[in-house]
């Protein structure tokens, strides 16, 4: 597999002119933009907006989908499949060498971004407004990307690009709402899925559930299966996890039939001292005075 660790090598690799800067550059991308299969690597984020009629983009091992006008991310030194590619619109890529964000508060900004960690049909897709928004800014950047670069131009392209992470954060979370009233309530299947779990029997072969396990089961990426349920619940998957399993604990601690390492041991933790402490985190007291308590 290719990898391209500068950006120079990125554009020669993938047949597109010598970039106008050495750590960032605009592609524009037509019907008969030049991508054809090929599997790679870099050192470099990748934002793209497309409308794909045919073929297949893989992001790890898993399909983008590009059924409608959508926008990708994708973080450096994540693996990254072409293949058969045919696009209906123009589009565009914005390629951002790591290096290019060094001593700027986007270093870090950009790491708080879930999307770039997101797989599995997952791409942001955007109505006809949303994109107006974003072809804006990056007309934005196009033009100084274009101009002679003086001292200001770095900051002035950092800026739009800032204002195209905050848009995108802000249209996945409509995007969010939208699942929802299509697809039901994540939080619901989430918790059955997590039951089920249970009534297999899993927590005393496999141990504690963890969220790629649920996020497999429900075909999303752990990444924005939290981000999903902390918008619908205001808690991530892990939060809902512990939940789950402390009102588990509770009904058994109820039924005064089992002491608390046995009950730790058929929750699946591997020691009773993470159990209390988590049911105590989760109740305010430990397992044994809820015991006390409730059988008197």
């Amino acid at each position: 597999m290719k990898h391209y660790s500068t950006l120079t090598d990125l554009h020669k690799g993938n047949g597109w002119a010598p970039p106008e800067h050495p750590l960032f550059s605009v592609i524009g991308c037509q019907s008969d933009c030049p991508l054809g299969d090929r599997e790679f690597t870099s050192d470099c984020y990748m934002i793209g907006f497309k409308k794909v009629k045919s073929g297949v983009i893989l992001y790890g091992r898993t399909e983008y989908d590009h059924s409608n006008g959508s926008m990708m991310f994708v973080r450096p030194r994540q693996i990254i499949e072409m293949k058969n590619l045919e696009f209906e619109e123009r589009g565009f890529m914005l390629l951002i060498h790591e290096d290019y964000l060094n001593g700027h508060e986007l270093y870090k900004a950009i790491q708080k971004y879930g999307y770039f960690d997101y797989e599995v049909n997952e791409a942001l897709h955007l109505s006809p407004r949303e994109e107006a928004v974003i072809w804006e800014l990056h007309d934005k950047i196009k033009s100084e990307y274009e101009n002679n670069p003086d001292e200001y131009s770095r900051e002035i392209i950092l800026g739009h690009l800032a204002s195209v992470l905050m848009y995108a954060q802000r249209y996945y979370k409509r995007q969010f709402v939208n699942r929802t009233e299509v697809s039901g309530k994540t939080a619901t299947r989430f918790l059955e899925v997590l039951q089920d779990y249970y009534h297999k029997g899993l927590l005393q072969t496999q141990g504690l559930p963890s969220v790629n396990h649920l996020a497999e089961s429900l075909f999303v990426s752990p990444r924005y299966l939290s981000d999903l349920l902390k918008q619908e619940t205001g808690k991530t998957a892990m939060d809902l996890i512990h939940i789950s399993l402390i009102s588990e604990a509770k009904n058994l601690l109820r039924e005064g039939q089992q002491g608390v390492a046995e009950i730790a041991y058929q929750l699946g933790f591997e020691n009773s001292s993470y159990f209390t402490r988590l049911f105590k985190k989760q109740t305010g007291m430990k397992p044994l005075e809820f015991k006390k308590l409730h059988l008197n």
